[in-house]
């Protein structure tokens, strides 16, 4: 059999030259490329689908955070987006090769609202010609189409220059009149406050670390050393204490709190290696049962995880406490009578999780996680609902779901074998059972205490970002700006708005007697920037 001449035309038609040949075998690899690139992306969609199905319906794992899953996502999202782009090149190359008519995109497709608060740039894009190549008359204007892209100007420093003129009478020898220097963070020193709230916000609510930061300044040419900047976060926390210390005040004040712990490192120079200490963090949150109590959430700082520091996080508080298991908590409990602990369902199905990974205890382990799950699924029918309406569908509904689970965890710890990890889970359960059913009897109380751990994991991925803290007082300050920029966003409230007004008005005397009104769930941005959010 011989080979086709490429160039050969049947009658009818457009004879073809070698180069349009060549152009098209080119087209047909460039379209098989694209084709392998979508059957990888195919693949990688089926993978991701596999594990979100397992995470979801499978036995061996726990769900992960909505933002862990996302994490998945972003390279497929970007290998999608490329091979979109190419297959609309082809689409145009096609066009002008052929004339045909290109797909019509869905100029809605994949767009998000923008905010009605963001200024509009317009830009009018006017036609060369405005004379009719009829007539040679002029063109009328009869309407308009429009579309918007949300566009940016990077960061951009300026120089803000504050100028005092000096007054003094001609006719008389008396002072000189001149406005005082307004106060400032950093007296003498190069940034305003609205620039100390950016690195403060830039380390603690995006993670960036400082000496990213620095990088980024230098790019712009703004060369200013790691640890000047360093010192003006420090002064910013140091402004910031009397919040936090207001905040912490309010929090130990009530009759309900979630309380957790986190590890940190610390640098200790004595020693030239880094020491373990941890964040301490207490919170409230009301709304699951209606309260109007504003969520807030504190860090405190302590060199060790001893019971010294779980006393002085819980100092002065008396009610109910959620917590985990650790023995820190139960001694507290134990010193003060009006201190009670509630403990947390998911640490208890947590440990049932683990073992549903280990062949011969999966069916146990099993039976325990579907009994918690029904728990579950009750909490989520009266979620929002008030305290007293949730008390008594819980003792309708849940008590005797979680009676019949103590029978049954009595049940099989007398089967299963001593010292194995399925007894060490039962007996959990069992030894924390009076802490774990306190939700029966007040609304107010969560099944978990995952609101504090929701509240940990920015300043965890903090801690990541920064490997460790580089001093005792570092790791304090530390924990003041993440109270506050983690409770401005549990408020939803503009935290860099809020740390540059409330500095401002803190170095320039800000009264004591009124800080309850800085306070980030009562502060009221200025009139200014009121009206250009409106």
């Amino acid at each position: 059999m011989t080979q086709a001449d490429p160039a050969r035309s049947e009658p009818g038609d457009t004879p073809l030259d070698a180069e349009t040949v060549d152009g098209l075998r080119a087209k047909v690899r460039h379209l098989e490329g694209i084709i392998t690139g979508f059957e990888t992306l195919i693949g990688q969609l089926k993978k991701n689908n596999d594990e979100l199905r397992a995470l979801k319906f499978g036995k061996r794992s726990e769900k992960l955070h909505a933002d862990q899953l996302a994490l998945g996502f972003e390279d497929i999202d970007l290998t999608q987006a490329a091979l979109e782009a190419q297959i609309e090149r082809l689409e145009d190359e096609q066009q002008a090769l052929t004339g045909g008519k290109r797909r019509r995109r869905d100029p809605h497709e994949a767009r998000a609202s923008l905010p009605a608060h963001l200024p509009v740039v317009e830009e009018v894009l006017e036609p060369e010609i405005l004379e009719c190549p009829c007539c040679h008359g002029a063109l009328h204007r009869i309407g308009e189409t429009s579309a918007d892209r949300l566009d940016i100007v990077p960061v951009q420093y300026f120089i803000r220059r504050t100028v005092r003129p000096k007054y003094a009478c001609r006719a008389c020898d008396g002072q000189i009149i001149q406005a005082p220097a307004p106060a400032h963070v950093v007296e003498g020193g190069l940034p305003s406050e609205a620039l100390v709230a950016q690195v403060l916000v830039a380390k603690h609510a995006d993670h960036v670390p400082i000496y990213t930061q620095v990088q980024a300044m230098a790019r712009q040419g703004i060369r200013i050393n790691r640890n000047v900047v360093t010192g003006w976060a420090g002064r910013g926390a140091g402004e910031l204490m009397p919040i936090w210390r207001r905040m912490r005040e309010i929090l130990l004040s009530g009759s309900h709190l979630f309380i957790d712990e986190t590890e940190v490192r610390v640098l200790d120079p004595g020693r030239g290696r880094t020491k373990v200490s941890y964040f301490w963090a207490i919170a409230r949150d009301g709304r699951p049962y209606g309260s109007q109590d504003p969520p807030t959430v504190v860090f405190a700082y302590g060199p060790g995880r001893a019971t010294l520091h779980g006393r002085r996080a819980l100092e002065g508080f008396a009610g109910v406490a959620q917590c985990d298991g650790y023995r820190v908590y139960k001694s507290l409990a134990q010193e003060r009578p009006e201190l009670r602990l509630a403990h947390c369902w998911s640490h208890c199905r947590r440990a049932f999780f683990k073992l549903m990974k280990t062949d011969g205890s999966t069916p146990l382990a099993e039976e325990a996680v579907r009994r918690i799950r029904a728990f579950y699924a009750i909490e989520d029918d009266i979620r929002g609902r008030s305290a007293a309406d949730r008390q008594v569908v819980r003792q309708e509904r849940t008590a005797s779901l979680v009676e019949s689970f103590r029978q049954w965890l009595l049940a099989t710890k007398a089967q299963v074998m001593k010292g194995s990890s399925l007894e060490e889970a039962v007996d959990y359960a069992l030894d924390h059972w009076s802490g774990l059913i306190c939700f029966l009897d007040d609304g107010r109380v969560e099944i978990d205490s995952n609101t504090v751990e929701r509240a940990l994991r920015p300043l965890c991925l903090t801690r990541k970002n920064s490997l460790f803290a580089g001093s005792d007082g570092g790791a304090e300050n530390w924990a003041v700006t993440a109270s506050i920029v983690e409770t401005c966003k549990m408020l939803s409230v503009n935290v860099q708005a809020y740390i540059t007004d409330v500095l401002t008005k803190i170095v320039q005397g800000w009264p004591n007697s009124r800080l309850d009104e800085l306070m980030p769930w009562a502060w009221q941005p200025p009139v200014a920037e009121a009206k250009a959010a409106a």
